[in-house]
C-alpha cells in the first residue's frame, strides 16, 4: 500500500505526460510577474520533503528565471567582430535554482530562503518554487524543528541551502 505523496510524486516525474493542465498553467505562469506570492505550494509533496509546513511564518513564492546563458553587456566593441566580443558564449557559475532562490531572497529581505524546487519550464523561461522562513514569527521562534533558522542571516547569498552546497561542490 502507497501513500498519497509516493503517487504524486509519480506524476511529477513525467508531468506534461501525466497532468492534464500542466500547459495551461504554464501559459497562466507566463502572464503572471516574475515573483510570485503563493497560498500553498504547487508540488506539496516536494515541499514537505524539503522542510515546509502549513503554518504560519513560511511563505511560497514562485519565481520565473530566464533559460539559457549569461548575455554579457557589449561595451567598446567597437570595429571588432561579435564573435569576438564575448557578449554570448559566457555560462553563469550558478545554477538557474540558486539564481531563483536569491531573487525571491531580495524581494522579501525579511524572510531567510530554507530550500526550493523545481515546478516547470517552456521555451523560455524555468520556474522554481522557493520555500521562505519569517526567523521573526512567533510561531518559527516556538518550534524545535525549524528555530535553528533564526541563528542564519542570509543563508542563500553564502551557499548554505541546498542549490549553494551543490554549487560549491559539497554534493
Amino acid at each position: 500500500m502507497k501513500g498519497l505523496y509516493h503517487y504524486l510524486r509519480e506524476l511529477w516525474k513525467k508531468p506534461y505526460e501525466r497532468i492534464s493542465d500542466y500547459k495551461e498553467k504554464l501559459t497562466a505562469w507566463r502572464k503572471e510577474g516574475a515573483i510570485v506570492r503563493l497560498d500553498k505550494p504547487t508540488r506539496i509533496d516536494r515541499a514537505r520533503a524539503l522542510g515546509y509546513r502549513e503554518k504560519q511564518g513560511f511563505v511560497v513564492v514562485r519565481v520565473r528565471i530566464r533559460k539559457g546563458g549569461r548575455r554579457r553587456p557589449a561595451y567598446g566593441r567597437g570595429g571588432r567582430k561579435p564573435k569576438k566580443a564575448g557578449i554570448v558564449t559566457f555560462t553563469p557559475k550558478k545554477s538557474h535554482q540558486l539564481i531563483a532562490e536569491e531573487r525571491a531572497a531580495r524581494k522579501y529581505p525579511n524572510l531567510e530562503v530554507l530550500n526550493s524546487y523545481w515546478v516547470g519550464d517552456d521555451g523560455t523561461y524555468k520556474y522554481f518554487e522557493v520555500i521562505l522562513v519569517d526567523p521573526n514569527h512567533p510561531a518559527i521562534k516556538n518550534d524545535k524543528k525549524i528555530n535553528w533558522i533564526l541563528r542564519q542571516k542570509g543563508r542563500v547569498f553564502r551557499g548554505l541551502t541546498s542549490a549553494g552546497k551543490k554549487m560549491r561542490g559539497l554534493r
